[in-house]
């Protein structure tokens, strides 16, 4: 059993490490394995434990538990987050410790008796403001849903001028020291982790920061890697400054065109739509071959385009790879605002660009035009027309009014 640690007086981490983790949610990979943070605050009158582990390693939380507590003693269950790596050990702790009220945010009720699998819970709603005093420790809470659930939430300990978190300013980087100012070098882990977990939530992240503003903090007790305490703010900053890039260039929206094209002609209806939109000049248009960028390339790419455009033939019945990928980069940025549109050229069947139109609305971009549908070479009207619609779906992005179809 690794030890338990002491993070300030009366504040004990009791979380544990998975330190040969390489695929945390399908979609990260962890190259130093990562860890499942909890923490319990002994006060006079009793115990708060803030957030369980992971189910496979609860008898460490619990043996780490009892060296500081008896079941009888717990008064508060503190959950901010309930995926299950954060509640996987939360139904023996109601079994042990029965009469604990468990605190929560109001999206989470549903979910609770699910995961503790019990309807004998004791339990209690909590939102910005309201707090809990136990044994002289005063504990707020601050409703900071959507980073990365709905119901997720943060804390604050009063006293000791501690954040609790949730998974925000998070790390999949697992070290024994477990303080920033001890561990080794995770910048790349915390930046990862952001770009593939809060970066679809760049205004709920920004929302919970003006919260976090509100706060004298000392030290941040997240719920992955390691726990904050030499600099929190440069933490805090670091959100702030990835959280905030808007989508403009030298003052203008940009529209990004993406294509994947056999035979040229999906390409000359994409070149038809850029010099369409272009012809505003309040945007600024580009075009990609998506065949020459990687992930990373697209991904930025998106996440500065206030307007998508995605072009691709039909090749037997379905929509190249290159074009599913860049659709499957969309989980990793934030939709809202953002506008999509699709065109192509087939040859016989065409159901390429009406898969794209359906994933986009399924994506909830707002989705104002029909989409372009050409059968082999585009002729001069049709070129015509895909200008048109270029140039009439710029004007969208650019403010125009009209209905659309979600």
């Amino acid at each position: 059993m690794s030890k338990s640690v002491e993070i300030c007086k009366d504040l004990y981490y009791i979380g544990v490490s998975d330190p040969e983790l390489r695929t945390f949610d399908i979609i990260m990979k962890t190259a130093n394995g990562t860890t499942y943070n909890a923490y319990l605050l002994k006060t006079q009158d009793g115990v708060i434990i803030l957030d369980t582990v992971k189910k496979e390693f609860q008898d460490e939380f619990f043996d780490k538990l009892e060296l500081y507590c008896d079941y009888k003693d717990i008064k508060y269950i503190v959950m901010h987050h309930l995926e299950p790596d954060h509640s996987g050990a939360l139904p023996e702790l109601t079994r042990r410790a029965p009469d604990a009220k468990i605190l929560i945010s109001p999206q989470a009720t549903p979910m609770l008796k699910s995961i503790a699998q019990s309807d004998d819970m004791i339990f209690e709603s909590v939102w910005t403001n309201k707090e809990i005093t136990l044994g002289g420790k005063t504990l707020k809470f601050l409703s900071t849903p959507n980073l990365h659930w709905p119901e997720t939430m943060s804390s604050y300990l009063i006293e000791d001028r501690v954040l609790f978190s949730g998974d925000v300013f998070g790390s999949h980087y697992y070290d024994t020291r477990l303080f920033d100012n001890l561990v080794g070098d995770f910048d790349y882990a915390f930046k990862y982790y952001y770009e593939h977990i809060m970066r679809p939530f760049k205004t709920d992240v920004l929302n919970a920061l003006r919260l976090y503003d509100k706060l004298e903090i000392d030290i941040i007790a997240n719920l992955h890697g390691p726990i904050m305490r030499s600099n929190p703010q440069k933490y805090l900053n670091l959100y702030r400054d990835w959280s905030s890039k808007d989508d403009k260039h030298h003052g203008k929206k940009v529209v990004s065109i993406f294509y994947v094209t056999s035979y040229k002609n999906t390409k000359d209806i994409a070149i038809a739509i850029f010099e369409g939109i272009e012809s505003n000049d309040s945007l600024i248009a580009n075009i990609y071959d998506l065949t020459a960028l990687n992930e990373s390339n697209m991904i930025s790419i998106l996440e500065d385009s206030t307007g998508i455009v995605i072009g691709s033939p039909t090749i037997n019945g379905d929509v190249p790879k290159p074009v599913w990928d860049l659709l499957s980069c969309m989980m990793l940025i934030e939709k809202r605002g953002k506008f999509g549109a699709c065109f192509g050229s087939y040859g016989w069947s065409g159901e390429a660009v009406e898969m794209i139109n359906s994933r986009l609305k399924s994506l909830k971009f707002r989705v104002p035009l029909q989409p372009i549908k050409i059968k082999l070479i585009p002729t001069k009207e049709e070129l015509l027309e895909s200008y048109d619609f270029g140039r009439e779906f710029g004007e969208v992005v650019n403010g125009k009014m009209m209905e659309m179809t979600l």
